[in-house]
């Protein structure tokens, strides 16, 4: 195998995300024949999760550890990966289009003196040459993109691209490589996570959402038990942000995270057009709001008129009979 396209795994809580098991699946797209290495970067032994990149496609792996890595910065990962970049020359890199993704890939591209697509929801071939489909206008329309020469840099958006089926028989090459992490500017001092633990809201398959029709922080609370029934997330509007019923690390929409779930619970959403551009993409969407009128019904698959304070603990009922 001539090509070698690096996939950068993302670790969340000692786990690697979903995500990361998307982007080998993504770079099987671009090229099947080419060699898949994975890196990942982070403190302490990293071995457990070359394995597991290992047991969903990837052929062999890089570990970088440092105790500086313990933290995400932006100069610490880019000085560990661009090292690997510098050893492997790579044809290509993949990344999800994550927070991390989002800050840390343009700066590699820089760096590289390359271009970068961003936010990739599907890949196809055309007479071998990929070709990356990207949201553009808040999702109201899609563009096709090639890369003409340089290296085929992108970023996927979680839960769009299947990843491959997992393979524990698989066995590769995990390598750790010393990288001399220096000139780091930005010291983090502590972390304080406000978001709830559990399901990853921008790679969960079910989210529920809940917007100012909620009325409360307390008004949430039957969200985060359906969200719990049905093994999903919590997500909220910028409304429901705004008025402090909830953190703004919930938010969804087009100046919160983007979503692709599998089912889109709204609740008390009316439908603004900047909510719509964080999850219309999803591939089920039902509504729950008493007001027949909301914009939310326009963009539904299935719609609910009544009070949601009525509907969630029916629906958490019925779920809990079918579980």
């Amino acid at each position: 195998m001539s090509d070698k396209i690096l996939v950068i795994g993302e670790a969340r809580e000692g786990e690697l995300r979903n995500v990361s098991f998307e982007a080998v699946a993504a770079a099987k797209k671009i090229n099947s024949d080419a060699e898949i290495v994975g890196v990942i970067v982070g403190e302490g032994s990293l071995e457990g999760l070359g394995k597991e990149l290992i047991h969903y496609g990837a052929d062999r792996v890089t570990t970088v550890s440092h105790e500086k890595l313990k933290t995400y910065t932006s100069e610490g990962y880019g000085q560990a990966i661009l090292a690997v970049v510098n050893d492997e020359s790579p044809s290509g890199i993949v990344m999800g289009h994550t927070s991390i993704g989002k800050d840390l890939t343009p700066k590699l591209a820089s760096k590289l003196q390359t271009g970068l697509i961003s936010d990739a929801i599907d890949i196809e071939l055309d007479n071998n040459q990929p070709v990356f489909i990207r949201p553009i206008y808040s999702g109201k329309a899609f563009e096709k993109k090639i890369i003409t020469n340089g290296i085929t840099f992108v970023t996927i958006r979680p839960n769009n691209i299947p990843p491959l089926e997992k393979d524990e028989a698989r066995t590769g090459e995990i390598n750790s490589k010393s990288v001399d992490v220096a000139d780091i500017r930005t010291i983090i001092k502590e972390v304080i996570r406000k978001a709830s633990k559990g399901v990853d809201l921008s790679e969960a398959n079910v989210i529920v959402a809940g917007g100012r029709g909620v009325k409360s922080e307390e008004g949430f609370k039957p969200l985060y038990e359906l969200a719990e029934v049905l093994g999903g997330a919590v997500g909220a509007s910028r409304g429901a942000c705004d008025a402090e019923y909830c953190d703004y690390a919930l938010q969804i929409g087009q100046t919160g995270k983007v979503v692709t779930p599998d089912l889109y619970i709204a609740v008390g959403i009316s439908g603004a057009i900047q909510h719509l551009a964080g999850m219309s993409n999803s591939k089920v969407i039902v509504a729950i709001n008493k007001d027949p009128e909301s914009n939310i019904f326009n963009v539904a698959d299935y719609g609910i008129v009544g009070d949601l304070f009525e509907v969630i603990p029916l629906l958490i009922e019925e779920i809990k009979k079918i579980k």
